[in-house]
């Protein structure tokens, strides 16, 4: 009996167009048929919401990357509504094997995990059974929306070892995303740590001159993160202080993971 290649979608919060996209469906070409899904313009920090135009519907773009082609289709709405269309109209025979989000431009670390588009159309793919990853490169603040230069290699490399396992083992009851996020300086050398996530906030934002008349835009993103209360064991610390790739298990199950007896003793 012939073996079925395994079908991977890839998708993203950068938009279509996104380099780290690119370079991702290049990674993994060798491991299945890829299918490239995305927004069609940057989405970044939309999370998993589900907007978009009503009338807006899948335009067909190849992808070029490394002298290799791959089928592209985007949508002119949020990345968890693009993986959900596209389960609705593209993936009507069969569903992906494995759903692949990034390369995105900026680490994904600590509470912010919920902002991310990134980690948004993971955990929607998720929601009906596909195993599914996100894919993060650390990268200055400055080119979280911009297409900046950027090299990927240690992200590919990252990106097709782990999806390469995803693909053939199955993973532990509640692991329905891998969260990697990969150190600016990273290389195929770099060790991989499994890790938590941080109970800090990792980005914030502030205004200089607060008031009632300030502008959105005049918001200023930072890295908030208090290195002294930093768990070791967390996402935050690996890439931070150790420069390692952090791999972090993700549930749908938002559930607080807590003795509902105790619970209820304090509550009535």
């Amino acid at each position: 009996m012939k073996k079925k290649i395994p079908l991977i979608a890839i998708t993203n919060d950068d938009g279509i167009d996104s380099p780290g996209i690119a370079a991702l469906a290049s990674a993994l070409n060798e491991l299945g048929e890829i299918v490239v899904v995305a927004p069609t313009k940057q989405q970044t920090a939309s999370g998993r919401s589900i907007y978009g135009k009503r009338d807006a519907q899948f335009l067909r773009k190849e992808i070029s990357a490394d002298g290799i082609s791959f089928p592209g289709y985007h949508c002119d709405c949020s990345p968890a509504q693009v993986i959900g269309h596209a389960l609705n109209v593209l993936f009507i025979a069969r569903k992906p094997d494995l759903v692949v989000s990034g390369i995105n431009y900026g680490e994904n670390l600590g509470t912010n995990v919920t902002h991310s588009g990134t980690v948004g159309a993971a955990l929607e793919a998720a929601s009906v059974g596909i195993p599914s990853i996100a894919v993060s490169l650390e990268t200055s603040i400055e080119n979280h929306r911009i297409y900046a230069e950027t090299d990927w290699s240690a992200a590919r490399y990252f990106s097709k070892i782990i999806a390469k396992k995803v693909l053939y083992v199955e993973l532990p009851f509640d692991v329905d995303v891998l969260k990697i996020d990969v150190p600016a300086n990273a290389d195929e050398k770099t060790e991989i740590r499994f890790t938590r996530v941080s109970r800090q906030s990792y980005f914030s934002a502030r205004v200089k001159s607060p008031s009632q008349k300030s502008e959105l835009k005049q918001s200023e993103v930072y890295i908030s993160i208090d290195r002294n209360k930093l768990e070791p064991d967390s996402d935050a610390y690996a890439i931070l202080v150790d420069k390692v790739v952090s791999v972090s298990p993700l549930s749908v199950d938002l559930t607080s993971r807590v003795s509902m007896k105790n619970l209820e003793k304090v509550l009535i």
